[in-house]
């Protein structure tokens, strides 16, 4: 019988796994800790590893791994910026992760966060909080439907993003380094992020994280947005240089952001910190900055999202297992 090791499964996710491998008729382990060298022995006598991993993974697993007899680990989520992909095909581990899962998720976050914004929610109930009932300029929201909307990565996510700001009567404008010529009926590609980013009210990141747009919006590029956009992000924290992104807004560059990531976020999430202190003093600004909407990287947390993440990093075992690589392969 076929075995795969599972490390990061939180409770919700455990029947999901445990019903896969009935299904499929697969000897599996689950652990919910994340996966470090310090555990590297549980993985002996495996044919296959499922992650969900959030921080770098430790560069010394890929040899051990390699040693073991392991080709491949499946990521349980799209993004794959913790994987040393070069070092792990060294070591012939083949990388792999689930690019679609549920864009729609992720994209009704998206609007949400907009739309929070746009109409002062966070403001308003506060004011409720105290009993102030009035009518003020200060909660005086705006039509988004009269807004440009700019989607930065026309993937499967970013072409939800862009029909469901359509459909409040957006204009969409998109950049992609591969445009897709199909979407000419739901948005107009431009030529640079510079081009796209400057006359929109809102900017949406969908973009994978890579050595090349790393801090991406950095001071320059985001003074570079009108002075009361909204920037948006559920892609990766690294797009964002967030010190500059802090100092833009405390200048009153921007109107808001709404983060659903954060560039070191790593030690933080998913965790309940509720009782500890929090140190990394950059974060903490983010999530007490008032013109700052931060979520923990959930924009894509739904009960179909859960399912598919799962099912779909452990179908990309298996099909390693079988067939020697998997469709959804990244290195």
């Amino acid at each position: 019988m076929r075995k795969i090791i599972m490390f990061g499964v939180r409770d919700e996710e455990r029947t999901v796994a445990e019903n896969w491998a009935k299904e499929h008729q697969v000897e599996l382990s689950i652990n919910e800790e994340n996966f470090t060298p310090e555990l590297i022995e549980r993985v002996k006598g495996y044919d296959g590893l499922s992650l969900s991993q959030v921080g770098k993974l430790d560069e010394s697993l890929y040899a051990q791994l390699h040693q073991m007899g392991i080709k491949q680990i499946a990521q349980r989520s799209a993004g794959v910026d913790m994987y040393n992909l070069a070092l792990a095909k060294e070591n012939d581990i083949i990388i792999s992760n689930v690019p679609s899962y549920s864009p729609e998720s992720i994209a009704e976050w998206t609007v949400a966060m907009a739309l929070n914004i746009i109409r002062k929610y966070d403001l308003i109930q506060e004011r409720v909080n105290e009993h102030n009932f009035s009518w003020t300029p200060e909660i005086r929201g705006r039509l988004m439907g009269d807004m440009k909307v700019a989607v930065l990565g026309t993937g499967r996510i970013g072409q939800a993003v862009a029909r469901f700001f359509k459909g409040f009567g957006c204009e969409i404008i998109g950049y992609d380094l591969y445009p897709n010529s199909q979407l000419s009926d739901l948005l107009t590609y431009g030529d640079s992020i510079e081009e796209v980013i400057k006359d929109a009210d809102i900017i949406s990141l969908h973009m994978p994280a890579t050595e090349e747009n790393y801090h991406l919006f950095d001071k320059e590029l985001l003074l570079k947005c009108k002075k009361d956009a909204i920037l948006l992000n559920m892609a990766r924290g690294a797009l964002i240089d967030t010190k500059a992104l802090i100092e833009v807004l405390d200048e009153g560059h921007l109107m808001g952001a709404g983060l659903d990531t954060y560039e070191e976020e790593g030690p933080l999430i998913p965790k309940n910190l509720t009782d500890q202190t929090i140190e990394d003093e950059l974060f903490l600004q983010v999530i007490n900055h008032p013109k700052i909407i931060y979520s923990p990287h959930i924009a894509f947390y739904t009960d179909e999202a859960v399912k598919n993440l799962v099912e779909g990093g452990l179908n990309a075992t298996l099909e390693v297992i079988e067939t020697g690589t998997t469709r959804n392969r990244v290195n």
